[in-house]
């Protein structure tokens, strides 16, 4: 069974920073894509960065230039280091992952159970 544990939520004042760490841990062959959410209330999960096995990033426009997602492999773990951060950062963040678990599976995307971000003006 696979498990993702998102740390490193909190509360903050704007302008601060934060990192959020998620591991992964279970039977896992290989992770693809790694990658972090978030869901406000009363608003859909949107994705706020994704990095690929080879390193490859993406984010979401409102998060560029703050944010910088990165992964250790072979320790598991992807990161999101939140500089800048805006009250409107405030959101539940989740931790995402594409993993194989064993030759001849198909990779299968689980999620981890979400760290509050509270960003004060």
């Amino acid at each position: 069974q696979v498990q993702l544990v998102e740390s490193g939520g909190g509360s903050v004042q704007a302008g601060g920073s934060l990192r959020l760490s998620c591991a992964a841990s279970g039977v896992i062959l290989w992770i693809n894509d790694m990658g972090w959410y978030r869901q406000a209330p009363g608003k859909q999960r949107e994705l706020v960065a994704r990095i690929t096995d080879g390193g490859t990033s993406n984010y979401a426009d409102d998060v560029k230039g703050r944010f910088t997602i990165s992964r250790d492999n072979s320790k598991k773990i992807v990161y999101l280091q939140m500089n800048s951060l805006k009250p409107a950062d405030t959101a539940v963040y989740y931790c995402n992952a594409l993993i194989t678990t064993g030759l001849g599976r198909s990779a299968a995307g689980y999620w981890g159970q979400g760290t509050q971000v509270t960003v004060s003006s």
